[in-house]
Formats: structure tokens, sequence, C-alpha cells
């Protein structure tokens, strides 16, 4: 299925959601990678604020490159989100509603998706200049002394998402090869009759 989407999120927006889906994503969006986690874990425990409301926040694990002149953003691909894991559970619980990423996400993280009723699409790697199509302004909110790492607040229009993990325990991992073996066996069944 594909669903249309439009941050901030919420538990009733992202339910109907199952590993596998596509998503076409609308509204703010905000970048943060490795650095930026860092520094947000040292404001939550000085128990000072982040710099953006995480309740129904989307997070891109992204490090644009920089803008050509006439373009508002440079390449726009993924990075791998494993590197946030150890921050990712804190910031889910604390609201945070979607991340958007590449690669696997550790126990800890598929759990707490769970829990708060979550989800962790894909961008597709490899296609910078794709995803950064799908941006229509981008402004630097938090720790510019970061370059490319720092928190940026994107407004997107339509960016093309596949959902890896879902509220329900949905993992595109486990079940997008499971899928792919039970074809496989089927063409190969058929092949012998």
């Amino acid at each position: 299925m594909q669903y249309r989407l439009t941050t901030p999120l919420c538990k009733a927006d992202l339910a109907p959601l199952r590993a596998g889906d596509t998503v076409l994503l609308s509204g703010v969006v905000f970048t943060a990678r490795d650095a930026a986690h860092a520094r947000m874990a040292e404001l939550l425990d000085a128990g000072k604020p982040l710099p953006f409301d995480l309740r129904g926040a989307a997070i891109y694990y992204v490090g644009p490159t920089p803008e050509r002149p006439g373009c508002v953003i440079g390449a726009a691909g993924p990075t791998t989100a494993g590197r946030m894991d150890s921050f990712t559970p804190r910031l889910l619980d604390l609201g945070l509603a979607c991340m958007i990423g590449k690669g696997k996400r550790s126990e800890a993280v598929k759990t707490a998706v769970v829990r708060n009723g979550a989800v962790y699409l894909a961008a597709l790697g490899g296609a910078g200049a794709l995803m950064a199509a799908s941006v229509q302004s981008c402004k630097v909110i938090a720790w510019p002394d970061l370059g490319c790492e720092a928190v940026r607040r994107l407004v997107v229009q339509d960016m093309p998402l596949t959902v890896l993990l879902d509220a329900h325990g949905g993992d595109l991992y486990e079940s997008g090869p499971a899928a792919y073996l039970q074809s496989q066996k089927g063409e190969s069944e058929a092949c012998k009759t």
C-alpha cells in the first residue's frame, strides 16, 4: 500500500503502515546525525530543551552536501541509522514519531518503535539528488559548527520512502528476504509440474 502523510505525525497516522508499504511524506522534517544526537543527549541530560519539539516529529539521518546556486539543498541521501541506535529509544520515548535512514536497527530500537507506535522509514540510498528533489526549503536551526551535521529544518513535499519498521513489530529486513525465498520456492515448484 502507499500512504500520504504530513508531519507532525500521531500514532493514528502510523498505525495502518506495515513493513514494505510506501509513504509520500510532506511537512517539516528535521535532520540530525551522530554529532547532533550526542548534543541532544547532552541537553536532555542537563534538563535543557532540544532545538525542536520531538512530539510527532520526523528525523532524517542525513548530512546534505552544500547546495548549488539556485538549489535549496545539495544531495541529501540517507546515512546508516544504526549509528544513532544508542540515542534513539530515549528520543522515541519523548515523542519522536518517525526516523528516516538506511540499514538495520538494534533490538532496543525495534522495541521502542513498537512501544511508542512509531516508524522507521527508508530513504533510497545512493540517490541523494532524488531525495533532495523533495526538499522545498532548508534552514539550519542548531549547531552550525557541525557543518553538514548541523540540525536543519526541512520542508518536504512527497518525499518517497519505504516502511522498514512498523508500529506492530514488522521489519522489512526480516520479512523481505523471507518473502523472496518463498517466491523462489514457489517458482521452483511450478517448474517441476
